[in-house]
């Protein structure tokens, strides 16, 4: 069976990956097809993150094992683990983390599955696009977010208080502060 993957990034619009790929390959031959694909060097750490229909994060399957998780939670290490041990349905959506350091990630939804075939080895379908660049400085990405904040409408004054703030509003009884009455240190 064949797997055929759509991978798109909120970073380029106009980025579009379509994998192919056998549903018994590894995530780490899927790691590998992905960085292929985007022309990525493999010197990064990285995880997929199987994802609720909302690309809300479930399991996680890592490039080496790191020792985080609990003994309760399974561990997902991308050379062990077969894609379609996880991935079993239509639609279903995983994020690629691709830039652990700045979160950033690549969006995939398994588009098609093509019954009675195989592939050796990974095919890139199609290829549209320049690839968001793989790795920014953390300061660069977080000068990038804080302006972003600042553009974005939905966060302005009011978000730290009201801009039209009155004084005469404040209850100076609550802060035991007396209106007008220079400091006495005498009272303490």
């Amino acid at each position: 069976m064949v797997y055929k993957f759509t991978i798109l990034s909120d970073e380029v619009d106009d980025f579009v990956r379509v994998i192919k790929i056998d549903a018994d390959a590894t995530f780490y031959d899927f790691h590998k097809a992905i960085l292929k694909a985007c022309g990525y060097k493999d010197d990064q750490m990285t995880s997929f993150f199987i994802c609720e229909d909302d690309w809300e994060k479930r399991e996680e399957i890592t490039l080496e094992d790191m020792g985080k998780s609990s003994s309760e939670e399974d561990v997902f290490i991308m050379k062990d683990t077969k894609i379609n041990d996880l991935v079993e349905d239509e639609r279903q959506k995983l994020i690629y983390v691709f830039d652990l350091l700045t979160e950033r990630s690549l969006f995939i939804e398994l588009s098609e599955i093509i019954p009675g075939k195989d592939l050796l080895k990974a095919e890139i379908a199609r290829k549209e696009g320049k690839a968001p660049i793989q790795t920014v400085d953390f300061e660069t990405a977080m000068e990038k977010t804080l302006k972003n904040r600042m553009d974005n409408d939905d966060l302005d004054d009011s978000l730290y208080g009201d801009k039209d703030f009155n004084d005469d509003e404040l209850d100076l009884d609550g802060f035991n502060i007396s209106e007008g009455n220079p400091y006495d240190d005498s009272n303490y």
